[in-house]
């Protein structure tokens, strides 16, 4: 099986993965769940790794197993997402010049995009970040971009703080209270792919009627 189609397997069916590292690994789980959030969040180039997904499952299982304990879930993700965009934001900073030079950062990464994002900062704010967290992929990128545009720091944690703190809050509640009801266990894949896409619609909305405007 290929590195993708493992990654896939893992997002489509982590709910089984998860159980598997629980049992493999048992209080040691919430390091691991720490260190996929905080790649995932920190490390601009490992934006496939699950997110909302990954919240969902893990509040769905928090209230079926002794290992985990919602609050404790609660307080580790919230962690990994303010820490990681935190790194990422500051990577930018100190690396975004660079890497737009480089020739296979540029094509994701280009100069012309972070003076983009400079201007949408300027115009809608703090608002960027929070928003950000809801969109698989984007919200790898915007830290890095706001790092690289020196948005400034103090007004980038504020909003990163109160984005970490309505992602993780809302992913990992709704798995909390809703993972194990008969319907949703029966069909957590399906859930799973469903989240991904509602996650994704805005920004290719967005884009299409960006698009759709300039013809």
């Amino acid at each position: 099986m290929s590195f993708i189609q493992n990654i896939v397997s893992f997002i489509l069916h982590i709910d089984e993965h998860l159980i598997e590292i629980i049992q493999n690994f048992g209080t040691w789980s919430y390091v691991i769940l720490f260190l996929i959030v905080f790649t995932e969040t920190g490390i601009v180039i490992f934006p496939f790794l699950p997110g909302d997904s990954l919240l969902f499952a893990a509040g769905a299982l928090a209230s079926a197993s002794e290992v985990f304990n919602i609050g404790l879930l609660l307080f580790v993700f919230f962690t990994a997402a303010v820490i990681g965009d935190t790194v990422n934001y500051h990577i930018g900073k100190t690396l975004g010049t660079a890497v737009t030079q480089k020739r296979w950062m540029g094509r994701l990464i280009n100069q012309e995009k972070v003076d983009k994002a400079e201007k949408f900062f300027n115009k809608h704010g703090g608002k960027t970040i929070v928003i950000a967290r809801f969109m698989p992929f984007i919200r790898t990128f915007i830290p890095f971009i706001a790092g690289s545009s020196r948005m400034n720091y103090r007004y980038f944690l504020t909003y990163n703080i109160l984005g970490a703190a309505l992602w993780v809050g809302l992913f990992t509640i709704v798995g909390y209270l809703f993972g194990n009801i008969p319907f949703v266990k029966e069909n957590f894949s399906t859930i799973i792919m469903a989240v991904i896409v509602l996650s994704i619609l805005p920004p290719i909305i967005s884009y299409v009627v960006s698009h759709l405007r300039k013809k």
